[in-house]
């Protein structure tokens, strides 16, 4: 029987029964053609690969990350719920050491839903890697966590979850916002007031293809590791680079996401984009698997993969040295709670989001109470689809005055009525209480 050298752990959930729509990217068979050909492969009899039944999150888990609109009851369906669970168990797998790494394939995917959720937006209602980060936080005690997003699109939504947060460094590797969906990750978003430098996008040129993505993870995603030194490296796992996506314009292969994943060498990986249902996924879901438990990946190919199939030219070759030279630079000047220690200031940040499934815009305010021994507190006010949100928020790393400040911020805060909510939302203690 074959071995794995490293303890895997999977939890698959094809959420069969959910789709946005039955022609949709996001739809029942996404992820049919990766269950069978893990089957085929023989996963299930090779030793030290195991298999997890998801479980169902709470909606406590949600509210700990998210503010929801009217209510997480109210938006999610029970996939959403088991999607975020498969996450959660992917991490008390390796948290409880039965395995030494873990990759939930599930689906809903969630990397754009933000802190702010007033319903469906790029595919996303609940950010999973979110939920299962705080979930770690709360449960294990983990505080410096990287959280590495693959996927083709910018994860905009874990980004503004994490923004503030100079214990969680965020990078994604996405194609040019200039050119796809959400139209963001450039380089200037940076990491808030408190946590400059702590989030780092890399927006890559279309046709970047596995000499790209090979340039970034040695000259900026490694050595950033190296320096932040994280307690838990997470990679949020889409795969819609690969050459065959129809969504998107890049050239990765399922060689290169394996080669990626064994640099990475991710302790959790939670399945994000993908929309090559039979050309990509089952491919590179098993060139990830393979690479985290240690095996030969050599064979995992695509059947018209060639080496040398595609090639970068010079000129995108240059572009993306000057963004990982750039990325550097950002990082080497980040800057987080303890430096300045001034008088507590607020800044202030707008912006508008657009929830492209139900074509809605939401007008958004954020407000950084900052302070010179934590990241501060949050104040958010948020209007659209017919609802206005205030909410309170005290980050996980919070002092214990941020905390005091916050709640009586709440308190004094005029009542909600049937279209306006008043929230705190409290991850030092886990409160989340609505009036």
């Amino acid at each position: 029987m074959p071995q794995a050298k490293c303890s895997t752990g999977l939890i698959l959930f094809p959420a069969f029964d959910w789709c946005i729509s039955p022609t949709h990217p996001e739809r029942e068979e996404r992820l049919l053609y990766t269950k069978d050909q893990l089957i085929e492969e023989g996963l299930e009899d090779i030793e030290n690969i195991q298999f997890f039944n998801p479980e169902l999150a709470d909606y406590r888990d949600i509210d700990r990350v998210h503010l929801c609109v009217p209510s997480a009851q109210n938006l999610l369906t029970d996939s959403h719920l088991i999607s975020a669970g498969g996450a959660i168990r992917a991490a008390r797998a390796v948290m409880e050491k039965d395995v030494e790494k873990s990759f939930a394939i599930v689906r809903p995917p969630g990397h754009h839903a933000m802190q702010t959720v007033f319903g469906d937006r790029g595919f996303c209602v609940v950010n999973i890697e979110a939920v299962m980060v705080e979930y770690i936080r709360k449960h294990y005690g983990v505080k410096k966590i990287a959280i590495i997003d693959t996927d083709c699109h910018h994860g905009d939504g874990t980004q503004d979850i994490f923004y503030n947060d100079p214990d969680t460094l965020f990078v994604s590797l996405h194609q040019d916002g200039r050119t796809l969906y959400p139209g963001s990750g450039f380089l200037g978003e940076k990491g808030g007031p408190a946590a400059s430098g702590y989030t780092i996008n890399l927006p890559l040129p279309p046709n970047t293809s596995e000499e790209g993505f090979d340039t970034v993870m040695e000259r900026v995603i490694l050595p950033m590791l190296e320096e932040f030194k994280p307690e838990l490296i997470i990679n949020s796992a889409g795969q819609d680079n690969h050459y065959t996506d129809p969504l998107t314009n890049m050239n990765f292969t399922a060689q290169g996401y394996a080669r990626l994943n064994r640099l990475l060498s991710p302790d959790i990986c939670v399945l994000e984009g993908g929309y090559s249902i039979e050309g990509a996924l089952p491919y590179t879901n098993l060139g990830i698997i393979l690479a985290m438990a240690g095996m030969d990946t050599s064979h995992v190919k695509e059947p018209d993969y060639y080496p040398g199939k595609f090639r970068q030219s010079s000129e995108v070759n240059r572009h993306i040295e000057t963004i990982c030279d750039q990325a550097m630079q950002l990082f080497r000047n980040r800057t987080g709670t303890a430096t300045g220690k001034t008088a507590e200031r607020t800044v202030m940040d707008r912006k508008r989001i657009f929830y492209d499934t139900a074509g809605f815009m939401v007008d958004e305010t954020k407000i950084y109470h900052l302070c010179p021994e934590c990241p501060g507190y949050t104040e958010i006010e948020a209007s659209g689809n017919n609802t206005d949100l205030r909410a309170f928020c005290v980050p996980f790393n919070g002092c214990r005055s941020c905390q005091t400040r916050a709640r009586d911020h709440f308190q004094r805060a005029p009542g909600g009525t049937s279209r306006r909510m008043v929230v705190l939302q409290d991850r030092i203690d886990d409160i989340y209480e609505v009036k």
